[in-house]
């Protein structure tokens, strides 16, 4: 598992770096119910079998899975999109099928991918994503947005051309977290991140909480949060933790977008499966965590 947060060295090749964020064409999610394994009535699951369900889960490796403990029915979800093969399914069910009622299974739709392409958009590296949320220390201001994109580019500029700089990677962690830190430069202006909606404050989301989400794709769409703490394989060793999911759509481009609830901050876009058309499943870096990681506040 590779966990980075570093300041990049040099400027990124992008297409070089990144070519799975490349071929960002998406279809529909819709989670449907495949043979699952359920907890007799009456029976608990210990917190050491969920704990050792998902280490199982993680150590198949099969991209296109994700996994966290529903807190309702107390057990271990494990989804999967539709590029888990047969075979891949298999090496799931006999890595974390053995926790029997410990754990259920649920196939979803569409492919997990990270939406790199879309806030206000961003351009660096050949790629262009979302402004996330405006941040700063002390006097020093900064935006965040996805690791996978400040893995991608060290200059981030307002336009396609990438002839006006706005500002400078100077952190990321990707995978494991998804987050990135990018100073302004000192002449740039600083764009809002979630149009005319005031951030106030960070905050965690919550199960069931309304909420919206902003990108340069697709603009605002608003939906559920459907689960917490979700791992997520996206493939090639990109497995990243404790993430949010909702049933937003999101296109490419939408990448490090901003996910709130009115004045409340809650988490930036880190992928997903489907488009706005069909509908679809998204997944994002909780906002305090990116914080914390940086010594930042929103404002």
């Amino acid at each position: 598992m590779r966990n980075k947060r570093t300041t990049p060295r040099g400027g990124l090749a992008g297409r070089a770096a990144l070519p799975v964020a490349a071929l960002l064409g998406l279809v529909a999610a819709t989670a449907v119910a495949v043979p699952e394994a359920r907890a007799a009535a009456g029976s608990r699951v210990s917190a050491v079998q969920l704990a050792a369900a998902g280490r199982a889960a993680e150590s198949a490796d099969v991209a296109g899975s994700a996994w966290t403990v529903d807190p309702e029915s107390g057990v271990l979800v494990i989804a999967t999109d539709d590029t888990v093969s047969r075979t891949g399914l298999t090496a799931l069910k006999r890595a974390a099928g053995g926790y029997g009622g410990a754990v259920r299974f649920e196939r979803v739709d569409g492919s997990f991918r990270r939406l790199i392409a879309g806030g206000d958009a961003v351009h660096g590296g050949g790629f262009r994503c979302s402004l996330g949320f405006n941040v700063r220390a002390g006097r020093a201001y900064y935006f965040l947005t996805a690791g996978h994109c400040g893995q991608a580019a060290t200059t981030w500029y307002t336009d396609p051309a990438q002839t006006r700089p706005l500002g400078t990677t100077t952190g990321f962690s990707f995978p494991y977290e998804d987050h990135a830190l990018v100073r302004y430069s000192g002449s740039a202006a600083r764009p809002g991140t979630v149009g005319r909606q005031d951030i106030r404050t960070a905050a965690r989301a919550r199960v069931g909480e309304t909420v919206k989400r902003d990108g340069s794709t697709t603009g605002v769409r608003g939906g559920t949060v459907t689960g917490l703490g979700y791992t997520v394989n996206y493939g090639g060793g990109d497995i990243v933790r404790g993430l949010i999911r909702t049933d937003i759509c999101a296109e490419p481009g939408d990448s490090g977008g901003p996910l709130y609830d009115g004045t409340k901050a809650l988490g930036i876009l880190s992928g997903g499966s489907g488009d706005c058309t069909e509908g679809g499943t998204t997944f994002f870096q909780p906002l305090p965590a990116a914080l914390k990681a940086y010594g930042v506040s929103v404002y």
